[in-house]
């Protein structure tokens, strides 16, 4: 199972997740990134390797 994590006093909502993620896993809520459907993750990482301020971490 995958996990997903937002560091959230990194993350500026910037909103570069949303926009890589392939199957639409994050949404921005309140300025900041929320993983709301982790169970479509395909662990491409691309989230974690376009997130300008590394707040992002993928572990499976």
């Amino acid at each position: 199972m995958v996990k997903i994590i937002v560091d959230n006093e990194k993350c500026t909502g910037c909103g570069s997740c949303v926009e890589t993620c392939p199957v639409e896993v994050f949404e921005i809520k309140d300025e900041k990134s929320v993983p709301v459907k982790v169970e479509e993750c395909l662990v491409c990482r691309a989230c974690e390797a376009q997130c300008p301020e590394s707040a992002i971490q993928v572990i499976e």
